[in-house]
């Protein structure tokens, strides 16, 4: 009897495998709200995706919690391809930062990496220090503070590793993401770590000046700024990434269309022409490669979380 319902649960799911993606439109839970980085890579997406499926692609924006809601509500739909996660490196840090995130890795399958940008350090122009050295001498000497995109978001662990390997005291000063460089730019804190698309406008206006990228290479959008790593660190390539998944469970053929498609639309040119706009990069990549990516993220991040003292409840 358990041999028949396991057969034939196999050739439903082989059947909607079959089908899809025909029987309705496709969701995107994007974990963050409208304008947000996630939300516009999700739309980059979306209308490329449709046209190459033959089938309506739906965004819904459902943020909270640093991703986690969607990724709950993502976890709990069915595994036949028609919900789709699309979030930040949130996920792999949230399970680590959250006492109960509501999810593991394990509750998903990778899709396809999306996008990423480096993590930037920009510091208000009345600061002297003109690289990382000179900065970390500075806060040897007098009290300084950083604005972040928040607890736990990579803008600031980035700089609380930085912190740890100089063996520094900075004050931490969250911020919402869209805000924190401003506070650099107000003068409200001295330094500010935040992903690079709302600091380059900053920097090229020279309302900051950078200081160091995250990145493990420069960064095509400011080539003129050096890495964390070329300024006596080693080991630092963090990444605030878009990432998208589906439920466990979902079938591997309908996994390696949507990998396919998505990679599509990211490698047509005039989404390589807006994301680098946003100072987001991207590079094909397969379902296997972004878990193994993701695997050593979440340890990486968790790391870092420990480290750090940071926690979101």
């Amino acid at each position: 009897m358990r041999f028949a319902v396991l057969l034939l649960l196999a050739v439903s799911l082989a059947g909607n495998a079959q089908e899809w993606p025909r029987q309705k439109p496709i969701q995107f839970v994007v974990g963050f709200a409208p304008g947000s980085t996630t939300d516009i890579v999700a739309r980059l997406v979306q209308p490329k995706l449709s046209e190459a499926l033959g089938q309506t692609v739906v965004v819904e924006n459902r943020p909270g919690a640093g991703g986690n809601v969607a990724a709950q509500a993502v976890k709990r739909a069915a595994a036949d391809g028609y919900t789709v996660l699309a979030v930040s490196v949130a996920f792999a840090v949230n399970p680590s930062l959250y006492a109960n995130a509501g999810y593991e890795a394990a509750d998903f399958i990778a899709v396809a990496l999306g996008p990423s940008t480096p993590n930037i350090i920009t510091v208000n122009p009345a600061v002297p220090a003109k690289n990382l050295q000179e900065l970390i001498e500075l806060a040897r000497k007098q009290p300084l503070s950083y604005a972040s995109s928040g607890i736990g978001t990579t803008t600031h662990l980035s700089m609380e590793r930085i912190k740890t390997a100089a063996k520094l005291d900075i004050t931490h000063v969250p911020y919402q993401p869209a805000q924190a460089v401003g506070a650099a730019v107000a003068g409200h804190t001295q330094i500010s770590s935040t992903s690079l698309p709302p600091a380059v406008p900053q920097v090229k206006a020279g309302r900051v000046r950078p200081i160091a990228v995250t990145s493990a290479q420069r960064s095509p959008a400011l080539p003129d700024v050096p890495t964390v790593n070329e300024q006596g660190f080693s080991d630092f390539d963090d990444l605030t990434w878009i990432g998208f998944f589906v439920p466990a469970g979902t079938p591997a053929t309908v996994v390696a269309r949507l990998n396919a498609e998505i990679s599509r639309a990211f490698d047509a040119p005039d989404t390589r022409e807006r994301l680098a706009q946003q100072g987001l990069e991207w590079k094909r990549n397969t379902p296997a490669e972004f878990a193994a990516f993701l695997r050593s993220e979440i340890v990486k991040w968790a790391r870092a979380v420990k480290e750090s003292g940071a926690k979101a409840d």
